[in-house]
């Protein structure tokens, strides 16, 4: 069998794995086994950190929306049903837009709904 020699293996794996855990605190950002189990950790929490992310900006969306739609003497859910009635296909995000930076716009959206349905 032949010999091989796994010290730069090893150590570049190690240093892959501390650069990521710097800035941990204590033990966690110096010592290899535990900064280990701190990154495996911090990978999975950022992992499913992206996947509420999604659910979040969502809620906030939806927050927004139904603030500017009461606003104009209409719930969320209504003009939602509206917009679906009347073929209107604009996603929370872009409405929620709308109703922050162009409220005329938002306005003249409910408007239509509100005569075609």
């Amino acid at each position: 069998m032949v010999r091989v020699k796994r010290g730069n293996v090893a150590r570049k794996r190690r240093k892959k794995i501390l650069s990521l855990a710097s800035g941990y605190r204590g033990a966690h950002s110096a010592l290899f086994r535990v900064a280990n189990q701190q990154v495996m950790k911090a990978l999975r929490y950022s992992y499913v950190g992206r996947k509420e992310k999604k659910r979040v900006f969502r809620r906030i969306w939806i927050n927004r929306i139904n603030a500017a739609s009461r606003l104009n003497g209409i719930s969320y859910s209504q003009l939602i049903n509206k917009f679906k009635k009347s073929n209107i296909d604009l996603n929370r995000k872009m409405l929620s837009q709308i109703a922050i930076l162009d409220s005329l716009t938002f306005k003249l959206l409910i408007n239509s709904t509100l005569q075609l349905g």
